[in-house]
């Protein structure tokens, strides 16, 4: 286990930790679901700027987490690369005791 899992699995222990990393999931799972469809084509962020019409600059902004995409901004960057976006709402984990 690397020392950064190592560290975040202690800190999860911790209520309010727990709470504020569960709240950036959904962020950070659009992010790497962004960066893992670019990287799976073979995309650089410059190419996949020339696909679209959305700025290189933006679009590293968007994979670093600096700038929030709209829906409309996702689906471009699917049409982009050949994809249909995809929403999906699911049920929460029961909360643990």
């Amino acid at each position: 286990m690397s020392e950064f899992q190592e560290f975040l699995k202690e800190q999860l222990q911790y209520d309010e930790f727990r709470k504020e990393w569960e709240d950036i999931q959904p962020e950070m799972d659009v992010i790497r679901a962004m960066v893992d469809a670019r990287i799976s084509q073979n995309l650089t962020q410059k190419e996949l700027a020339e696909r679209t019409g959305i700025n290189q600059a933006d679009i590293s902004k968007l994979e670093n987490g600096t700038r929030n995409p709209s829906l409309k901004l996702l689906k471009r960057l699917a049409d982009g690369m050949g994809m249909t976006l995809k929403l999906e709402f699911v049920p929460k984990s029961p909360a643990k005791g």
